[in-house]
């Protein structure tokens, strides 16, 4: 079972009306009606949302909540209708670590968890949800845990708009852990997302994360690309000992056939889109199209 659909199982049904993906770039946004999902798009502008572990995302408060309302039909329910909200991936930290056991008791995990995190989030920790999700690994003893921190005042932020709209924003996670349900679940692959300055890298093996990376670009160039794929392949190819067969991409746009043509010369590897049964993901939507189509398959 993956990340994403052990997270999906402490979800009630029926399944939320709304799902929010917000970026620097805008708010996407899927709302159902009946069975059918009708899809939006409201573009932000610069300096509206910046996103950062270390300060408020949210610059302009009031603007996010007026586009929020835009996108959400009136209802003449008084009950603040469900909604899922798919984070930028750099507000926070996702991090896997390796226990050779890890305890059953709930408190005990999340002590111990906050404990092997604390040094390597670059925020107080005391003031962060911490939330966790245990990997069984294949084939030898240990846990891999999967560890998404979030400062609890950036998250409250997001929140926000969505609660000033009638909405309760019950399901929470961030894109391209939503995205990753969008991957077949074999082998060994690695996923690359690209949104504005910000580098999103996964490594996944079947339905198991076992990587990831993220980080703010000085140049969003293909080479800059290249010089933190390469060491990541590397160091894969000798933690895990074997080669990663395929790599997804999103968000690219022109960059992608020079990215691709590089790797599949350099490295002989597998480079395909990232897809979706809602069409193409892009940079700002992955993680919506990720979360919903890991409904379809609950």
């Amino acid at each position: 079972m993956s990340l994403v659909r052990k997270l999906l199982a402490l979800v009630k049904e029926p399944p939320p009306e709304f799902v929010f993906e917000l970026s620097e770039a805008g708010i996407a946004v899927a709302y159902r009606a009946d069975k059918n999902h009708t899809f939006a798009f409201e573009p932000l502008e610069p300096g509206v949302i910046t996103v950062s572990p270390l300060h408020d995302n949210i610059q302009q408060p009031e603007v996010v909540a007026s586009q929020v309302r835009k996108l959400v039909p009136n209802s003449q329910s008084r009950n603040r209708r469900p909604a899922a909200l798919i984070l930028p991936d750099y507000c926070g930290r996702i991090a896997v670590l390796d226990f050779d056991q890890f305890p059953s008791d709930p408190l005990e995990q999340q002590s111990l968890v906050r404990f092997r995190i604390k040094k390597s989030v670059p925020f107080d920790l005391e003031s962060a949800v911490v939330s966790h999700a245990a990997q069984p690994r294949q084939g030898s003893k240990g846990v891999d845990v999967v560890v998404a921190v979030v400062p609890l005042e950036i998250l409250a932020r997001y929140e926000a708009p969505l609660r000033a709209a009638g909405l309760h924003p019950g399901y929470v996670t961030t894109s391209t852990l939503a995205a990753l349900r969008l991957l077949a679940d074999t082998g060994l692959a690695v996923t690359a997302k690209l949104s504005g300055r910000v580098f999103t890298l996964a490594v996944t093996n079947g339905n198991s994360l076992k990587l990831l990376r993220c980080v703010e670009l000085a140049d969003v160039s293909v080479d800059e690309i290249l010089n933190i794929l390469f060491p990541t392949f590397a160091y894969v190819e000798d933690e895990l000992g074997s080669r990663p067969a395929k790599l997804a991409l999103c968000g690219f746009g022109d960059l992608s056939a020079s990215l691709t043509a590089a790797l599949e010369t350099e490295m002989s590897l597998t480079v395909e889109p990232l897809r979706s049964q809602y069409g193409t993901p892009g940079p700002y939507n992955a993680g919506m199209y990720g979360y919903l189509q890991s409904l379809e398959a609950a």
